[in-house]
């Protein structure tokens, strides 16, 4: 017998993410890192007894999950189930009105803007690049819901990513997931975070500050070159257009 969620517990559900702090936390969390409660204490601005607190109730609401090595108390988001949920949830929300105050958070917002990871996978406007590429390539195709096509399979080959192993995963295969700066699907699912690690492998994409996430030099021109796309295509905006390291 299948048991359905009653209103309360979709109420319960969303009592707990519609708490500023709380949302924040799952938003930090969602560069798939497991973060102390001190670290996202100071990344709230909040003591550490009251991160310690919302930690509890996101913990209890199966939203998080803790690990504990010795004296210290790691969190993380539960699953990619969970990091799916925040990013859609994120990409719905209005807004805000008030830009940032200073150049550096406007600098960060644009980085993150244009390229960050969702849990495990890429997001941001190379995201959605990537994820339009694909399709466009017949590497990927939505016509019947999404599905990778044999031509995507042999493609991901020479890129060096093999499907047999991530068709074996615990979890979809492919899966678009809703874009919260761009609006528009970027692409998720077992695939996904395998092309996210490939490229960070690869040295085409290196982590910044945070969840952001940069394209170098040499891998812009050569994932240009893989997906058949103008180089000028995968331009930073000119605000996060410092140099990256290749």
């Amino acid at each position: 017998m299948t048991t359905r969620a009653d209103g309360r517990g979709l109420a319960g559900l969303a009592a707990l993410l519609a708490d500023p702090t709380r949302a924040g936390f799952c938003l930090a969390l969602l560069d798939g890192r497991a973060w102390t409660a001190g670290e996202l204490a100071r990344a709230a601005g909040v003591a550490a007894s009251t991160a310690s607190d919302h930690l509890t109730r996101l913990v209890r609401g199966g939203l998080l999950v803790e690990e504990r090595q010795g004296r210290h108390r790691y969190v993380r988001l539960a699953d990619q189930s969970v990091a799916h949920l925040v990013e859609d949830l994120a990409a719905r929300a209005p807004t805000p009105a008030t830009p940032p105050r200073t150049l550096r958070a406007a600098s960060a917002d644009a980085a993150l803007a244009y390229a960050r990871t969702c849990y495990d996978h890429l997001a941001g406007r190379l995201g959605v690049l990537l994820y339009d590429a694909l399709l466009a390539r017949a590497v990927l195709d939505r016509s019947g819901g999404l599905a990778l096509t044999p031509t995507g399979t042999a493609w991901l080959a020479e890129f060096g990513v093999p499907v047999e192993p991530l068709r074996a995963a615990r979890r979809p295969l492919v899966r678009d997931c809703l874009d919260w700066t761009e609006r528009r699907p970027h692409l998720a699912g077992a695939l996904g975070a395998a092309l996210c690690a490939r490229l960070l492998d690869l040295g085409w994409t290196v982590r910044g500050t945070g969840r952001s996430v940069r394209l170098t030099p040499t891998g812009r021109q050569a994932l240009a070159e893989a997906l058949a796309l103008d180089p000028a295509a995968l331009a930073p905006p000119a605000r996060d257009s410092g140099p990256a390291r290749a």
